[in-house]
């Protein structure tokens, strides 16, 4: 995915390259049923702890050190009281089947708990529970992301 971008952004000499990365790119995404779209702003240490049923917009800004569960949506709406894409921001935990959904903002360290589709902006810190969820404790994600780069 990362190639696939850095060799996009590098003109045309490089095109044949990044045909072939957009081709092992969508290969992957079948093979391991993980969509995440070559062009979407994502920053290091990003962790992926179980194989399958994630999407994730183009058009989705996901910090680095977040981590992101099996079955997990990250999605857009188009109306609505918050239309647009999420913005997740570092060190975010994604929960197993969790749906994150519209134009809102998971602050730093937030907890998304597992099948909790959340609609709303989650303060830094937050954690969520729940359909639709609700913030139910401000002791955010510490424990529970691994695999960091870099310091907050």
């Amino acid at each position: 995915m990362r190639t696939a971008k850095y060799l996009k952004s590098r003109g045309t000499l490089l095109l044949p390259l990044y045909a072939i990365s957009r081709f092992l790119l969508n290969h992957y995404q079948y093979k391991y049923g993980i969509s995440i779209p070559y062009n979407t702003d994502i920053g290091p240490g990003l962790y992926i702890g179980h194989f399958g049923g994630i999407i994730v917009n183009a058009e989705a800004k996901i910090g680095r050190n977040c981590n992101i569960n099996q079955e997990v949506t990250v999605g857009a709406t188009y109306g609505g009281k918050y239309p647009g894409t999420p913005v997740i921001m570092n060190n975010v935990y994604l929960g197993p089947g969790s749906k994150i959904i519209g134009g809102i903002t998971l602050g730093s360290h937030a907890a998304v708990g597992a099948n909790c589709v959340v609609t709303k902006p989650v303060p830094d810190h937050g954690v969520v529970v729940g359909i639709p969820g609700d913030v139910v404790s401000t002791k955010g994600s510490g424990e529970y992301v691994v695999n960091t780069v870099g310091a907050e």
